[in-house]
C-alpha cells in the first residue's frame, strides 16, 4: 500500500482557517469574496431561484461564522466544508417550502421532487471542480477538456498542440493526483 500523500490547502485557505478559529470577522468577509460566487452558483442551481439563493447564501455565511472555530481541515477542504453547509441550508430551505400540513412519512418524496437528489449531484460536481482547480494548471486544463468539453485525448492533443503521448502521460498523472485528492477528502 502506498503511503498517503496529502494535497495541502492553498496558503489563503490556511490563513482563512486560522482567522475563522480566532473569530476574525475578516475571515468571513474574505470567504464571501473568494467563495461567494461558487456558493451562489451552487445555491441558484440547487434552489432554482436566485432570490432564494441569496437568502440561503446569507444563512450559509452566518453558519460559517458560527461553526468556524470548530472547522477541522483534516476532515474536509474549506471548499467542501462550505458546500456542505450550503447544501444543508438549501435542504432546510426546501423543507420549509413544503406546504403545511404535511405527512412526515411522505417528506422524502416531496424533497426528492424538489431536487435534493439534484443537490447531491450538483454538490459532487462542485466538489470535483474545486479539487481539479487545486491541481497544477496544465493538468487541470487537460481534465477540463476531457470531462467538461468531452474531447478525446487525440482531440486534446490537436487543440493544445501537445504530442499525444504527452497528453496521455499528463492525463494519467492528473487523474492520479485527483484520485489522491478525493481519497484525502474522505473523513
Amino acid at each position: 500500500m502506498k503511503p498517503e500523500r496529502r494535497i495541502s490547502a492553498p496558503p489563503i485557505d490556511r490563513r482563512l482557517v486560522r482567522e475563522l478559529r480566532r473569530r476574525d470577522p475578516r475571515a468571513v468577509e474574505t470567504i464571501g469574496e473568494r467563495y461567494g460566487p461558487l456558493l451562489r452558483g451552487y445555491l441558484a442551481g440547487a434552489l432554482g431561484d436566485p432570490s432564494s439563493a441569496e437568502d440561503v447564501l446569507q444563512m450559509t455565511m452566518l453558519d460559517v461564522w458560527r461553526r468556524g472555530p470548530t472547522y477541522d481541515p483534516e476532515r474536509a477542504s474549506l471548499t467542501t466544508w462550505l458546500l456542505m453547509i450550503a447544501r444543508s441550508r438549501a435542504i432546510d430551505h426546501l423543507r420549509r417550502r413544503v406546504p403545511e400540513p404535511y405527512d412526515p412519512a411522505g417528506l422524502s418524496e416531496v424533497i426528492d421532487r424538489d431536487g435534493v437528489d439534484q443537490l447531491d449531484a450538483l454538490l459532487e460536481r462542485w466538489r470535483i471542480a474545486g479539487l481539479i482547480s487545486g491541481l497544477p494548471k496544465q493538468e487541470a486544463t487537460l481534465l477540463r477538456l476531457r470531462f467538461y468539453d468531452g474531447l478525446s485525448q487525440s482531440q486534446i492533443a490537436q487543440r493544445t498542440g501537445m504530442p499525444l503521448g504527452t497528453v496521455k502521460m499528463r492525463m494519467v498523472r492528473a487523474l492520479e493526483r485527483l484520485r489522491q485528492a478525493i481519497e484525502t477528502e474522505q473523513p
